[in-house]
């Protein structure tokens, strides 16, 4: 089927920035979505972005300004630059896809282990 690692985590101070990657291996026919979502303790997940195949774009509005969703379709890899982080970004980021694998008649959700990112001085 098709599996996602996400990587580029990490402790950041406010105001800082960090990159985080996703790259989706396995028996890929097809991506189509791809997004990045985030839960911190005590809420629920939450989507962060999210980039269609032909990259279009949307955002929640917490993040509008400072992060930016992107993918290079070559490398099957989504990415997510955070620009200006609060503490309040502090979360497990995970990735997610909407792909079809080879052999499947249908797509199907996936999603990454997650990665922690922590905001604090």
């Amino acid at each position: 089927q098709v599996q996602l690692v996400e990587s580029g985590g990490g402790l950041v101070q406010p105001g800082g920035s960090l990159r985080l990657s996703c790259a989706a291996s396995g028996s890929i026919f097809r991506i189509n979505a791809m997004a990045w979502y985030r839960q911190a303790p005590g809420k629920q997940r939450e989507l962060v972005a999210a980039i269609t195949s032909s990259s279009s774009t949307n955002y929640a509005d917490s993040v509008k300004g400072r992060f930016t969703i992107s993918r290079d379709n070559d490398k099957n890899t989504v990415y997510l630059q955070m620009n200006s982080l609060k503490p309040e970004d502090t979360a497990v980021y995970y990735c997610n896809a909407d792909a079809k694998a080879t052999g499947f008649r249908m797509s199907t959700n996936y999603w990454g282990q997650g990665t922690q990112v922590t905001v604090s001085s």
